[in-house]
């Protein structure tokens, strides 16, 4: 017999899943208390990597269905949500999303409605990297300074590199200039470059 299951999450603490309850409610779906798992936990964390995400999984079988309020209480990568919802599919569990008209997201056109998301974020996710690149080639054109500022100053990095040519170690010259190993590294780095 088919169980129906919940999963309603928030990102922040000061927030409640109790909308999404209702709204599950709301939609004629009836799902035993000891059924609903909420959880707080942020949208980028992949869903099986969410405590309460993976013991709901864990207790589900097929024939079992998942109702989700938006497409985002799984997750806000599409990759993790299409990933997601095929893995609960090949265990026989179909998901539901109210905000796509309750569509099951495991049938033909639950299928198609994730692949269009999924062409859709990746197309976002292209053009983002696409700016962020014509951004950083336009800085570096304007001759500003990309990356992370060092942390010590231009006479304590020429210090640093005669020291090291000294042959003084990278943990004494940490400890000395209050840095990490890797800082006294890139120092090093950025003389050769």
């Amino acid at each position: 017999m088919a169980r129906t299951f919940a999963y309603c999450r928030v990102s922040t603490a000061d927030q409640t899943t109790e909308n999404q309850v209702r709204e599950i409610a709301a939609a004629g779906f009836s799902v035993e208390p000891k059924r609903v798992v909420e959880e707080t936990v942020s949208g980028s964390v992949a869903a099986m990597e969410r405590a309460g995400f993976s013991r709901l999984v864990d207790r589900m079988e097929e024939g079992d269905v998942l109702i989700v309020t938006k497409l985002d209480r799984l997750g806000r990568n599409a990759m993790d949500v299409r990933a997601t919802v095929e893995r609960l599919a090949g265990e026989g569990v179909r998901v539901h999303c109210l905000a796509l008209g309750g569509v099951d997201l495991t049938s033909a056109a639950g299928k198609m409605t994730m692949g269009v998301l999924s062409a859709v974020a990746e197309f976002e996710r292209d053009l983002l990297i696409e700016r962020t690149q014509a951004g950083l080639s336009r800085a570096k054109a304007e001759g500003k300074a990309l990356g992370r500022p060092s942390a010590l100053t231009q006479e304590q990095q020429d210090q640093v590199r005669a020291q090291r040519a000294a042959g003084v170690s990278l943990g004494v010259l940490a400890n000395k200039y209050g840095v990490s190993r890797a800082a006294i590294q890139r120092v090093g780095k950025r003389a050769v470059a």
